[in-house]
C-alpha cells in the first residue's frame, strides 16, 4: 500500500511539474525541484536538481543549519565594556571607555526586550555610575576592529547597500545597522519631504525623493556605503503610502558611541573628549596606547543562536546571516572574511553529506548576492539532514508559514525559491526545494504558479 501511495505521489508531482515548466512564463527560464521523503530519505522527485541556480533568501536555511550544527543552539556573541586609566576622588575617569564588539548582530535590536537599545545603554550607564564616574576625561571608543570595521560583501549591488536589507556587518553592530525615515507627500510628481528621521548629525542627507501616484508603493532607495558621510535618497514614495523607510547605517559602531555619549550626558556624566571608532582611531598616528591596561566593566551576551536564527528566517534579516557566516568561518578555520567563510560552508557539506563542492557556490550568508549558485538537491539534502538534529524542532518553528506550508522563501531579481517541509494528507512528510530563475511576468503570478505545483504535496 505504501509503495502504491509513493508511486501515485510521484506521478502527481511529475504531472504538476510538467504543467508548471511548460507555462509561458518559463519559456526562457529554468526551474529545479527536489522532493525527498522525510522519513526514509528517498528521492521522490527531482528535475534539474543538480543545476546551480541563484538562491535568494532560501540560502538562509543552509547558513542556519550549518551554524546550529557547528556552534550549537546555545551559542552567544559577547560584547565587552572596558575602561582604561583611573577614577580620581571627584569621579573623573582619566582614561577611555571602550565598547568591544565581537559580532553580535542583535545588539540594540527591538526584537529582544532584554537586548534592545534602551536596556543595553542603561546597563552600561549603571556599570559606569557604579564605578563612581561622573566625568570622562578621555574618549568613548567603539572598538569594531575584530572584523576590520564595517564591511559589505563584495558581490552585493550598489542599489541594495544603502537600504536596511543591504546593511554591512561589523564587529560592533547596533540597532540592526538601520535608520528610519518618514516622509510627507504632496501631489504626484512633487517633492516628498522628510517629516522625521533618527539619522545622527554627522551624516549629510540629500533627499531627492518625489511623490508617486496612489498605489505605486515604496520605490525609495538609499545610496551610501560603509563610512559614507553623505546619504542620498532617491526614487518615489506613493501618495497614499504610510510606511517608515529603513536605511543602512554607514558606521554602526560610531552610531553606538554617539547614543551612549548622549545617554551619559543626559544623566550629567560629562564626556570631555569625543567619540571615535577603531576604524578611525587606528589611522590616527597621534593616538596610541588607547587600550593599555584596559579593565572589564561588564560583558553582555547576545540572545542564543537559536533565537537569532528564528528572526533570521522569519523576517529574512540579511545582517544576521552575514554575522553568523563570519562566526562559522572563524570557528571552523579562523577565517572571518565573508567569501572565505562561504567557501567553508560548501566544504562542510562536502564532508558531512558528500555533496560535490560544485553544488554550493556562494558568496555570502544571506542570499543577497546575485552571484550565489546552489542546487535544489543541496538545499533539500541539507534541510533533510536537519531533521535528525536535536535542535530541529526549534529550527522548524522559526520557518515562516507560506501558502499553508512550512518553508523559507527567496526573492531576488528574476529569481524565486521555496524550501521547506510539508505533511501530506496521507501522513507522509516531504522535504522539498523549488528554485526558479529568469521567469517572465510578475513575481506575484509566478508565486501562484509555484504554490499550485507545491500544493500536490499537501
Amino acid at each position: 500500500m505504501e509503495t502504491t501511495f509513493a508511486q501515485e505521489t510521484k506521478t502527481k508531482i511529475q504531472n504538476a511539474y510538467q504543467q508548471f515548466k511548460n507555462a509561458p512564463s518559463l519559456t526562457n527560464g529554468v526551474a529545479a525541484l527536489t522532493v525527498i521523503n522525510s522519513k526514509t530519505g528517498e528521492i521522490v522527485f527531482e528535475e534539474n536538481s543538480k543545476i546551480g541556480l541563484p538562491t535568494a533568501s532560501t540560502l538562509k536555511v543552509m547558513t542556519s543549519i550549518t551554524a546550529l550544527d557547528l556552534l550549537g543552539p546555545d551559542y552567544t556573541f559577547p560584547t565587552h565594556l572596558y575602561y582604561t586609566g583611573t577614577v580620581d576622588s571627584i569621579g573623573t575617569l582619566n582614561g577611555n571607555l571602550i565598547i568591544e564588539g565581537l559580532g553580535d548582530p542583535t545588539l540594540g535590536s527591538e526584537r529582544y526586550p532584554s537586548h534592545n537599545a534602551e536596556t543595553i545603554l542603561n546597563k552600561w550607564k549603571a556599570a559606569i555610575k557604579g564605578l563612581g564616574i561622573k566625568q570622562i576625561n578621555g574618549l568613548v571608543i567603539a572598538d569594531d576592529k575584530f572584523y576590520k570595521g564595517n564591511q559589505v560583501p563584495g558581490t552585493w549591488m550598489w542599489t541594495d547597500m544603502g537600504n536596511y536589507y543591504g546593511a554591512g556587518v561589523s564587529a560592533l553592530n547596533w540597532k540592526e545597522n538601520a535608520y528610519d525615515v518618514n516622509f510627507s507627500v504632496g501631489r504626484p510628481g512633487s517633492a516628498a519631504s522628510i517629516k522625521s528621521h533618527n539619522i545622527p548629525p554627522f551624516y549629510q542627507v540629500i533627499n531627492e525623493v518625489t511623490t508617486g501616484s496612489n498605489g505605486s508603493g515604496d520605490n525609495v532607495y538609499g545610496y551610501s556605503a560603509p563610512y559614507s558621510n553623505v546619504i542620498y535618497l532617491r526614487g518615489t514614495y506613493g501618495a497614499d503610502l504610510k510606511k517608515t523607510i529603513e536605511l543602512s547605517t554607514p558606521d554602526p559602531a560610531l552610531s553606538l558611541a554617539y547614543d551612549l555619549s548622549k545617554v551619559l550626558t543626559a544623566d550629567s556624566i560629562v564626556v570631555a573628549d569625543s567619540m571615535i571608532t577603531t576604524a578611525t582611531l587606528l589611522k590616527n598616528a597621534g593616538i596610541s596606547n588607547w587600550e593599555a591596561n584596559k579593565q572589564k566593566l561588564l560583558t553582555i551576551q547576545s540572545p542564543k543562536l537559536i533565537e537569532i536564527i528564528h528572526w533570521f528566517n522569519q523576517k529574512s534579516i540579511n545582517l544576521y546571516g552575514e554575522a553568523i557566516l563570519k562566526v562559522i568561518g572563524g570557528i571552523s578555520a579562523n577565517k572571518y572574511e565573508t567569501e572565505d567563510a562561504a567557501t567553508l560552508v560548501a566544504k562542510y557539506w562536502e564532508n558531512k553529506l558528500k555533496l560535490p563542492i560544485g553544488e554550493i557556490r556562494t558568496y555570502d550568508g544571506s542570499g543577497l548576492s546575485p552571484q550565489n549558485r546552489v542546487t535544489s538537491n543541496a538545499l533539500a539534502r541539507v534541510m533533510q539532514y536537519a531533521q535528525g538534529r536535536p535542535w530541529f524542532a526549534d529550527f522548524k518553528k522559526g520557518l515562516p508559514t507560506i501558502n499553508g506550508m512550512t518553508m523559507k522563501s527567496g526573492t531576488i531579481g528574476g529569481t524565486l525559491g521555496y524550501t521547506g517541509y510539508q505533511k501530506a494528507a496521507d501522513g507522509t512528510t516531504y522535504t522539498f526545494s523549488l528554485l526558479v530563475n529568469n521567469y517572465h511576468g510578475g513575481a506575484g503570478r509566478m508565486r501562484q504558479q509555484m504554490f499550485k505545483l507545491l500544493d500536490v504535496l499537501k
